[in-house]
């Protein structure tokens, strides 16, 4: 009767055991979220300025830094090194391509001169190749998980980032005034760590 009994206690511990197990882990809000006071927004490929940034990217570091405005937690900075904290974005790259233009400086290429005849081509050829007036024409095109990447990292002595401290992704979550993937992150460190109310202004003396 014993193993029949121990089969009995073990289908009725079962749903319990399921039910543990789907349960979410409790999600960690690292300290320094709270310590923290300067933050600095780049894209994955380089800061607002970096010509390799896509347009869609300078648009999510914008939203970015307009919602930690909005916040008034942290304060931007304009230099990374001054950061406490770098957010990074990325969005979908499904389908994103990159016009690029510049100089190519090679001798003979583009104009069907050259001192190896082997190697000679006609310019304007194909994209990426300079063309007969030795500017050299292209389109840059990436492809890549369709979901928008959100990720807030700290700032090594060296310069470099630490590992990610906070990540998330979703489709469209760097879109418009009050991106979805900010909003996780702030209401969970406003949770986490509530701000400290402004004190109450003293009423004037008459």
């Amino acid at each position: 009767m014993k193993p029949l009994k121990a089969m009995a206690v073990l289908l009725l511990l079962l749903p319990a055991m399921t039910q543990a197990q789907k349960k979410p882990k409790k999600q960690i809000v690292p300290a320094v979220f709270a310590q923290a006071r300067y933050a600095y927004v780049e894209a994955v490929d380089g800061n607002e300025f970096d010509p390799r940034v896509i347009p869609e990217d300078r648009e999510a570091i914008a939203n970015i830094a307009n919602a930690i405005r909005a916040w008034g937690r942290y304060s931007l900075t304009m230099h990374r090194e001054e950061a406490d904290m770098v957010f990074v974005v990325r969005k979908g790259r499904m389908a994103s391509a990159q016009g690029s233009i510049g100089v190519n400086r090679e001798p003979g290429i583009g104009t069907g001169q050259s001192g190896n005849a082997g190697s000679a081509r006609q310019g304007g050829q194909y994209p990426g190749q300079q063309n007969d007036q030795g500017t050299e024409l292209g389109t840059r095109g990436e492809v890549g998980p369709p979901e928008d990447l959100f990720q807030v990292c700290q700032r090594n002595p060296d310069g470099s980032l630490s590992a990610p401290l906070w990540m998330r992704s979703i489709e469209d979550g760097l879109s418009g005034p009050r991106p979805i993937l900010f909003q996780q992150f702030k209401d969970a460190v406003d949770k986490a760590y509530p701000p400290t109310p402004a004190p109450a202004s003293q009423p004037g003396k008459p």
